[in-house]
């Protein structure tokens, strides 16, 4: 067995032009089926694969489609990030996803890695408040880029995400209409932007429904949102902060992590009679329906979002002209258990 170390050995083996072999590793319909027969055999008879890589860099428009999240272990990006990755490739694109744990130097790094491989476009969800925005500025204008989730301000870059003022809205209403009005429950400084926006449109339902706001903040930074919802929520219920029987966390995380610390205190939580707390979250996170009692929350459409922050890249990529886009997706309601 002779060992194939590049395309032009591979096409001397298999007996056909290094072009006629190229035109095949971009589309095997694209030759004769006599011809196709002839390479698939060559295949599988040296076992070789071209280096897709090498392939793409040759090319003047690459298939290569870079993902970009902010944490990949949280379930929330796992989940879009699954999503968008299923789109690129049964539009026949190769998706490599990365992942900048809440580090914006890493993000850097990233941007100039992707630089490098010349990808088609990239799907982008930024860190937010702690991103280089000069550095995503400068990546936009020489690759084709989609941001999700969170949003840059002050840069005219395409951005598909949840409209999240209206997610506080819907669950505060909700929150109020059944039972006493919600406190908020936050991370002092949230390593999410998203967070803020729920936060301004808490303060500003609660006031339009004529009802005091009280926002409870607990420190803690990074990604770790559980650990901080049951330390900080342990704390706060230890020093009775909380002004109702009713708690909305900023995010399904940090609820899970604040139900977490209501069992451990011995706090009943739920909406019948023998529950002492009601407690929501916001996006529907992925294990939210399996908490105890299941969580109450806003679900973001992550088939949309993700649906339409692919097919705003590829009509970019394909038309040859920036994207400039806003696109904003309203949550649903969601009544589980636990309010």
């Amino acid at each position: 067995m002779t060992k194939i170390r590049n395309m032009e050995e591979f096409a001397a083996a298999a007996g056909v032009s290094r072009p006629t072999v190229s035109k095949y590793f971009n589309d095997p319909n694209s030759v004769r089926p006599s011809t196709r027969e002839r390479i698939e055999a060559a295949l599988e008879r040296y076992d070789w694969r071209p280096n897709i890589f090498a392939m793409n860099q040759n090319r003047k428009l690459t298939k290569i489609v870079g993902i970009v999240v902010p944490y990949l272990a949280d379930p929330f990006f796992a989940e879009i990030a699954r999503s968008i990755e299923r789109r690129c490739i049964e539009a026949g694109y190769l998706p490599t996803l990365y992942s900048s744990h809440g580090d914006p130097a890493l993000e850097n790094d990233i941007l100039d890695t992707l630089r490098s491989l010349r990808p088609a476009g990239v799907l982008l969800a930024p860190l937010g408040r702690t991103s280089d925005k000069g550095a995503i500025e400068k990546f936009c204008a020489d690759v084709p880029t989609v941001l999700f989730d969170s949003n840059v301000s002050g840069l005219e870059i395409a951005y598909v995400g949840s409209d999240n003022p209206q997610f506080a809205d819907l669950i505060v209403d909700y929150l109020c209409r059944t039972g006493e009005p919600p406190c908020f429950f936050e991370m002092k400084n949230p390593a999410n932007p998203n967070a803020n926006k729920r936060r301004q449109s808490y303060l500003a339902t609660m006031e339009r429904l004529g009802h005091t706001p009280h926002v409870v903040s607990v420190g803690g930074e990074g990604w770790d949102f559980e650990e901080i919802g049951r330390s900080g929520g342990a704390k706060a219920l230890a020093e009775k902060r909380f002004a109702t029987n009713t708690v909305l966390c900023s995010n399904d995380r940090l609820a899970i992590g604040f139900l977490t610390a209501c069992y451990e205190s011995g706090v009943r939580v739920g909406r019948t009679p023998d529950c002492a707390i009601r407690v929501a979250g916001q996006d529907d996170h992925p294990f939210s329906r399996y908490t105890c009692p299941p969580l109450t929350t806003v679900a973001q459409d992550y088939d949309a979002i993700s649906r339409h922050a692919v097919e705003t890249l590829f009509q970019s990529v394909e038309d040859g002209e920036k994207p400039r886009e806003v696109k904003l997706f309203e949550g649903r309601l969601v009544m589980r258990d636990s309010a």
